[in-house]
């Protein structure tokens, strides 16, 4: 069950998404609902105080403009909660990105569910490789609400893309409160046949969750690497799906943190609130 659920609320892009979704969901599950916002201190601005004293105390009061962007935001999370009779907190923080994140990556892992926004190409922020920093350091499911997201959340019909592998298998696990709640469960494969271990197949899946007694039905098609992605949103569109469930892929390198290939292009293209674990 989600009782402790994380929410990042922009403070460079539209918010309107995340306060509208994760409060909602804090309603339906009864939930605490912690709100973090960041406002950022330029990396150059941290480099000052190098310089003495006067120069720290430039730092500083960047700093402090920068909590109180954070707090604006807050603000006006903090109205729609209040309204909506929810128990939360608020955090803001005025920090340089790479210490943003860090402290983002601790809040989240004592989370049991963190809610971020798609990233919007249009906005050019930290803001959006906040999402990504969370799904690398939480240790747990992130869901991921469209940019274009309003109004209620919702999980009625859920589609499972299911590979067989430790991170999909840790996406379902991590989805269990939404799978309990949901009317109808598709799994989706791409490839099957040689895509998905023959122990960890879609029918075994299947079998599983209705051991738990959900009851599902399985749509397995075929695609190309490079088409994976639209294949599993056309479907999701044609289906009515209200949340995708997979495994968010990705390794770090040299304290790079690169996605992989279908994960990269579902945050870039997604149409459907989508629940991530890596």
């Amino acid at each position: 069950m989600y009782k402790d659920i994380l929410v990042h609320i922009p403070t460079e892009r539209p918010m309107r998404a995340a306060v509208e979704g994760s409060i909602s969901l804090a309603a339906q599950f009864n939930a605490q609902l912690d709100a973090v916002a960041i406002g950022y201190v330029a990396t150059s601005a941290a480099y000052v105080m190098e310089g003495g004293a006067a120069v720290a105390a430039v730092f500083e009061l960047e700093r402090e403009r920068a909590l109180e962007r954070a707090e604006a935001a807050l603000s006006v999370f903090g109205i729609e909660a209040a309204n909506a009779g929810v128990s939360y907190t608020l955090r803001p923080l005025g920090a340089i990105p790479v210490d943003a994140a860090g402290s983002l990556g601790e809040m989240a892992r004592l989370h049991d569910l963190s809610v971020v926004l798609q990233p919007d190409p249009a906005h050019s922020s930290f803001d959006n490789d906040v999402p990504g920093e969370i799904l690398f350091q939480s240790g747990g499911p992130v869901l991921f609400l469209p940019y274009t997201f309003r109004g209620a959340f919702k999980a009625a019909r859920i589609g499972i893309c299911w590979d067989g592998s430790r991170l999909a298998a840790r996406a379902v696990r991590d989805a269990a409160p939404f799978l309990a709640r949901a009317d109808e469960i598709v799994i989706i494969t791409i490839n099957e046949a040689d895509a998905v271990p023959g122990d960890a197949s879609a029918n075994n899946l299947a079998r599983h969750l209705g051991r738990r007694g959900l009851s599902t039905r399985t749509i397995s098609l075929s695609a190309t690497r490079a088409d994976i992605q639209p294949t599993i949103l056309s479907l999701a569109a044609d289906e009515a799906l209200d949340l995708l469930v997979m495994g968010g892929y990705g390794h770090s390198r040299l304290q790079e943190r690169v996605l992989g290939g279908v994960t990269r292009a579902m945050l870039e293209a997604m149409t459907v609130p989508t629940l991530m674990s890596h």
